[in-house]
């Protein structure tokens, strides 16, 4: 939740589901053709992940901040770019919304968190596959999985660092979203 852009918000339950299904099943299908070279598996990998990713992830999204699910398309959209962006949104009204997908976002970084052992796991084991199929396998195993590797050191080295600036923005987005709370409260 914490890599959707707001454009992905901006429709419906359906639409969720092709924009974040369709990225991984595209993603996942040229890692498959590039591995095998096989059009037909690249496309069942396609035809296969899009709706069960994308299915998965929009109720997650859906999970995460039902409030959503109340706000109509445009206004969903700017909460998101907004809040994401660390800016005013430019509706007072949407204001405690900010809030409260400030606060799905400050859940889902704490989950983040305690994946980031599971990240660890993966990149020894990654890297070990690497090794092997380096020595034992194809050429395009070998860059496949060595693609693997970069694609995991990445999310270990570069994700922590651009979700802790995505965190700070979103506190900015959700103090500014409060401010009018502070200045209404009795003795404020």
């Amino acid at each position: 939740m914490l890599l959707v852009p707001g454009w992905v918000w901006q429709g419906g339950p359906v639409r969720r589901a092709l924009g974040a299904g369709l990225a991984a099943g595209v993603f996942f299908g040229l890692f498959v053709l590039v591995e095998s070279g096989a059009w037909a598996a690249a496309a069942i990998v396609l035809l296969v992940l899009t709706p069960l990713h994308g299915v998965r992830a929009a109720r997650r999204m859906s999970g995460v901040w039902p409030a959503g699910a109340d706000l109509g398309p445009a206004d969903r959209a700017a909460v998101v770019r907004a809040t994401r962006r660390g800016e005013t949104v430019p509706d007072p009204r949407l204001a405690p919304d900010v809030v409260r997908y400030a606060e799905a976002l400050r859940v889902t970084a704490e989950r983040d968190r305690l994946r980031r052992w599971v990240m660890v796991l993966v990149a020894v084991v990654a890297l070990a596959f690497a090794g092997y199929d380096t020595v034992a396998g194809t050429a395009r195993e070998a860059l496949v999985s060595w693609l693997v590797v970069v694609l995991v050191a990445l999310d270990l080295a570069w994700w922590p660092s651009r979700r802790d600036r995505l965190m700070a923005r979103v506190g900015r987005a959700e103090a500014a979203a409060r401010a009018p709370e502070r200045r209404d409260a009795p003795g404020g």
